[in-house]
């Protein structure tokens, strides 16, 4: 992560300055250089990173060095005593300290100050906005702020224990500054969780020592005795005092120089960039919606002491399942595909060779329930085949109208699942198999040896089962059917495209339709237009036939909350109102 991570101080006599920070170099070390030799060297070894100039050794003094050493005047003053105390972190000299990952050959280099005087700038004014005017309630707690030219700065106040201070307590901040504002606000959780716990170790070390020092020499009666005369000169001129006295501990800049490394590569380590073409499709907008409930879900069952006890009911996720007939098959969160550990080979490997075993009618009738969102269902002894067959139809339907049940011992409603498998002993309602809602597939052993050509070379051949496919409202052959089914057919007939082909030929079918829904849902639920436009919309769209309007009402059930809630959103704001007014 191309970021820097910081500590900073408010001094009483030189107001906020930076103490220590941690910056990463993405050149590698000199050779015979490691981490471990960087003390007792004298020698500069530079290296250039994006034209910043930094060492590895013993490090040029930074723009607030210099301008300190050749300002000073020959005589101790109380800010000698602070910077050599207080507003100082490493002495003059001091190598500083470097971390180099070799996976990635990269180094993380800790001092006082960013040696590029740009570098310095950017962490000067981020560390003076920390501790003057971008502060929360309280003056304690993080806060986001910046712009395109400083760089975007996460920060933390936070006060430490001093029986000397004014009030009995230093004030600190830790800042992460980097020049991506969406990463950064992505990494809140995680950098607020870490750095938390970095400033109650440090914190915690304080607190220890401001009760040692009251128990030996109580500061607020003494200073009740002298309360006449003026706080600075009491002090007897210690403007600050270190973070290691308060803290009493000689390890503490090592200590921090690991932490802020750490942070820095696992902050980098856990979001990764994707290069998307265009907006994010509804599919992919559901299946984040969808792992963000199973995330919450699983923070509920792990927070709860209850046992939960089995439902006999099968628990069904749009877009994924749980099956009560094997744990193997408990919880598939992609929502892409759920293919089973355990199953070796799918039954059904595309939709094309589906399309050739059960011939070209039952397959345009299944299909066709497919896509009007009728209920699906599946009779057979082989879980693998009925839940291959569901792997390769759902491909035809957006993330978001997918709900199954794989495998389960009784009938259940369409309200809960529009795939659903049974055993073959299961039995079905009479009403259910009379409906022109739904579909059923029949999975029996064939009676001859050998009842299908030999489609693929694999282990799984389908010869040995008989595919019966039945329902109410049978479809007819010369029924012209919804648009999308027909290209479909057109795709699988043409043997011209290999399977991903085809593949891609759905994804880009589906959001073709998606595109229409959009419209579809804004133009009647959101705007509530009369039913002449939506007949004269629909015939804009060419989906004025009565298939084509039934598979974009129950496409619509697919659109993902986050649309739905943009779209509201926009109709409530005062600017949309007036601009259709």
């Amino acid at each position: 992560m191309n970021a820097i991570v910081a500590l900073c101080h408010f001094c009483e006599l030189h107001g906020p300055r930076t103490l220590f920070c941690t910056e990463v170099l993405h050149s590698p070390l000199p050779q015979g250089a490691s981490s471990g030799d960087i003390s007792g060297q004298n020698e500069q070894a530079e290296e250039e990173e994006g034209g910043i100039q930094m060492s590895s050794r013993i490090r040029s003094h930074s723009p607030a060095e210099g301008a300190s050493a050749d300002s000073s005047s020959p005589g101790p003053k109380k800010s000698d005593m602070c910077e050599a105390s207080g507003c100082r972190s490493l002495a003059g000299g001091h190598p500083g300290y470097v971390s180099h990952d070799k996976e990635t050959s990269i180094k993380y280099v800790s001092h006082q100050h960013p040696n590029h005087p740009q570098l310095f700038s950017i962490v000067r004014q981020a560390c003076v906005r920390s501790l003057s005017c971008e502060v929360c309630p309280g003056r304690e707690g993080p806060i986001f702020f910046g712009d395109e030219q400083h760089g975007f700065v996460f920060s933390h106040t936070f006060f430490i224990k001093d029986s000397l201070a004014r009030g009995f307590q230093r004030w600190y901040s830790i800042i992460t500054i980097m020049m991506d504002r969406i990463y950064l606000i992505n990494s809140w959780p995680f950098l607020l969780g870490k750095i938390r716990g970095i400033i109650d170790e440090l914190q915690g070390k304080a607190l220890k020592v401001f009760e040692a020092e009251q128990y030996g020499c109580p500061q607020r009666a003494q200073r009740m005795n002298t309360a006449f005369t003026p706080f600075l000169h009491q002090r007897n001129g210690n403007a600050a005092r270190s973070l290691t006295s308060l803290t009493n501990d000689e390890n503490l800049w090592a200590c921090l120089h690991t932490s802020f490394a750490w942070l820095l590569k696992a902050c980098g380590s856990r979001l990764t960039e994707k290069l998307l073409e265009g907006a994010p499709t509804e599919d992919t907008l559901v299946q984040m919606e969808k792992l963000a409930d199973l995330k919450e879900e699983s923070e509920g069952w792990d927070g709860s002491e209850e046992e939960v006890k089995p439902s006999s009911q099968p628990d069904v996720v749009e877009g994924q399942e749980l099956s009560k007939c094997s744990p193997e098959t408990s919880l598939m969160p992609d929502c892409n595909s759920w293919n089973v550990a355990h199953r070796r080979l799918s039954v059904f490997r595309s939709l094309r060779h589906m399309r050739q075993v059960l011939g070209a009618s039952a397959f345009r009738m299944l299909a066709w329930h497919v896509l009007m969102g009728n209920q699906v269902i599946w009779k057979a002894r082989d879980m693998d085949l009925v839940q291959s067959a569901f792997d390769v139809l759902r491909t035809m339907l957006p993330v978001g109208c997918v709900r199954i049940i794989p495998y389960s011992d009784q009938y259940e409603e369409a309200y809960r699942c529009n795939f659903l498998g049974l055993s073959p002993h299961v039995q079905i309602p009479s009403h259910i198999l009379s409906s022109e809602f739904a579909v059923l597939v029949e999975v029996c052993t064939a009676t001859r040896s050998s009842l299908y050509p030999t489609l693929f070379d694999d282990e799984q051949s389908l010869n040995k089962y008989e595919f019966v496919v039945t329902s109410g409202s049978p479809v007819a052959a010369d029924r012209v059917g919804p648009t999308i089914l027909n290209k479909i057919e057109a795709a699988l007939t043409n043997q011209n495209l290999s399977v991903d082909v085809v593949d891609q030929c759905l994804v880009c079918l589906k959001e073709e339709w998606m595109n229409k829904v959009k419209v579809l849902f804004k133009f009647t639920k959101v705007d509530s237009r009369p039913k002449e436009d939506t007949q004269k919309l629909l015939s804009i769209l060419g989906a004025a036939e009565e298939d084509n309007v039934k598979l974009l009402k129950f496409w619509m059930t697919g659109l993902s909350k986050t649309y739905k809630s943009h779209l509201m959103s926009t109709v409530r704001s005062p600017t949309s109102s007036e601009s259709r007014n």
